[in-house]
């Protein structure tokens, strides 16, 4: 049976040791915090600690991105290895892999899964049950990465699989994630967000749900996507301000057709994903 080691033992990697566990792999563990491998072996995540990734068969990284690069670069992995990691962002961590030969299998994993809470103390082994999934690839990867990977995520329960690029992952997640935690976070810091009680519905819990981010791990995500990002928020900042205009000017005609504008691009939106 194949050996099967885990990065990083917060809410994702946490959750995905608990799974492949759950599915028959022999899975162990390892994390800067001794209390989180405790943890992850009591509540049956994991086997037992990791402690020398070049046994392994399989490795999967679940840390921030600096970490992610500075393991990739630096850890012995066992030649042949399966090796994945599960950051927010790829490009990074496909050039480091690639700036130089290596002698373990490479493929950029990304599962749309989550909680707006984090650590181990959050993890389940349920939550990537019909998730999406995404597969970053390129001219570089081995066949037998995406085999693997495909099987891991079979496993796993994910749902939808999308196989990318790098780039255009690092593109799209910049729109469908990390702009969403920007605006979230911002949204909070009115001041009139004090005493709202009562006066909050969906609208209020939808919006605000992400907003409570773990600074140092987004900074890291926002620093290594900066350009993406700042495509998007720029875009983003370019609509609000046609909002901004036409209440200034008392235009309703251009609000109500901006209003318009969004709801048909939300509609079709909604039949893609029905």
């Amino acid at each position: 049976m194949k050996k099967i080691a885990v990065i990083g033992l917060g809410i994702i990697g946490a959750s995905l040791g608990g799974a492949l566990t759950r599915a028959g792999y022999a899975v162990y563990g390892t994390d800067q915090d001794a209390e989180a491998v405790k943890k992850a072996i009591l509540r049956g995540y994991i086997a037992g600690e990791a402690k020398r990734i070049a046994e392994f068969d399989a490795v999967f990284i679940a840390v921030p991105p600096k970490a992610t690069v500075k393991i990739l670069d630096e850890t012995p992995f066992k030649d042949g290895a399966f090796v994945a990691d599960i950051c927010g962002v790829k490009e990074p961590m496909e050039k480091t892999v690639y700036s130089r030969p290596r002698a373990y299998r490479y493929i950029g994993l990304h599962p749309m899964a989550g909680k707006e809470t984090s650590g181990i103390d959050a993890a389940s082994v349920d939550l990537f049950e019909n998730a999406n999934l995404i597969i970053t690839v390129c001219s570089q990867t081995e066949e037998s990465a995406k085999t693997e990977a495909t099987s891991y995520a079979t496993a796993l329960g994910f749902g939808k699989i999308v196989v990318c690029s790098a780039k255009e992952h690092d593109k799209k997640i910049a729109l469908t994630s990390q702009l969403a935690h920007i605006v979230s976070n911002a949204y909070v810091k009115s001041e009139e967000i004090s005493g709202c009680e009562g006066f909050t519905g969906g609208s209020f819990q939808d919006m605000t749900r992400i907003a409570g981010v773990d600074e140092r791990v987004w900074t890291q995500l926002y620093a290594a996507n900066r350009g993406p990002i700042l495509s998007e928020l720029t875009r983003l900042i370019d609509c609000l301000n046609e909002y901004k205009h036409a209440l200034q000017e008392e235009d309703d005609k251009t609000l109500c057709e901006a209003l318009r504008a969004g709801r048909l691009v939300r509609e079709r939106i909604k039949r893609k994903e029905d």
